[in-house]
């Protein structure tokens, strides 16, 4: 998903559809979250979360790690049976950010991890305070690669990942919550050469192609890797990630 204004309704839908099989894989390849950024957006003496778009459960146990009750929605069966498999302490349902299926004023805290840009902010602001406590606080989070270093900017072409944003980006959320602060985080993740390449094939952009497009970002990131940066099969690369995390405040 390209930074900038949200994606346009059916093309997100479309895409957001390439997630619904294929749970296994996105939890074994897709990357975790830093502790600092739950850290951050954890208000005070939290006790009941929401995760929303919750996938796999990635940012689920870091909730539950804190010692926080977690109510986990997803709109995919495949990604929720990964996560209860995962994290067995949540209840995991299915419902969207826009229709969550969760009781009002029930929760502390709502995160919407790596999901945000799949949703129609507008309704979503408002189902997400709907089931907030007064003063709760929304929390949206990104991770994405570190473009800031040469190399990767070059992988990520290649790769299409394109949900790339500015530190300084606010993301788009309705009227019923106060201004975001934002909090960046920067760290690595050892990867080798396969993982990288298992990591691409993730991506809703792979995931919705053509034989003929999946084959070239495959050949390409062969080349890359092995060829150009030298990379033997095997070796573990320090991949490095920004992790984006913003939180607002119910009003």
């Amino acid at each position: 998903m390209a930074a900038g204004p949200k994606l346009a309704g059916n093309r997100r839908i479309a895409l957001a559809k390439s997630f619904e099989d294929g749970g296994q894989h996105y939890h074994q390849v897709r990357p975790g979250y830093p502790a600092e950024s739950v850290d951050w957006l954890l208000p005070e003496g939290a006790r009941d979360a929401a995760d929303i778009g919750a996938g796999t459960g990635k940012f689920t146990g870091l909730l539950l790690d804190r010692g926080v009750k977690v109510t986990a929605v997803d709109p995919s069966t495949d990604m929720l049976a990964q996560l209860r498999l995962a994290h067995p302490r949540a209840t995991a349902m299915e419902g969207t950010a826009e229709a969550t299926g969760l009781p009002g004023a029930a929760f502390d805290v709502v995160s919407v991890a790596q999901a945000w840009h799949w949703c129609d902010p507008v309704p979503a602001s408002t189902e997400l305070a709907r089931i907030l406590q007064p003063g709760g606080v929304l929390g949206l989070v990104w991770n994405q690669l570190d473009t800031s270093v040469p190399w990767v900017h070059r992988l990520s072409r290649i790769m299409h990942a394109g949900d790339v944003y500015r530190p300084e980006t606010r993301p788009p959320v309705g009227p019923e919550f106060g201004a975001l602060e934002s909090h960046v985080s920067r760290w690595v993740d050892p990867l080798t050469p396969a993982d990288i390449i298992s990591l691409a094939q993730s991506r809703s952009y792979f995931l919705r192609a053509g034989k003929a497009t999946r084959d070239t970002v495959l050949t390409n990131l062969g080349w890359y890797l092995h060829d150009h940066l030298g990379h033997s099969p095997g070796m573990e690369i320090q991949l490095p990630y920004l992790t984006l995390t913003w939180r607002a405040t119910k009003r």
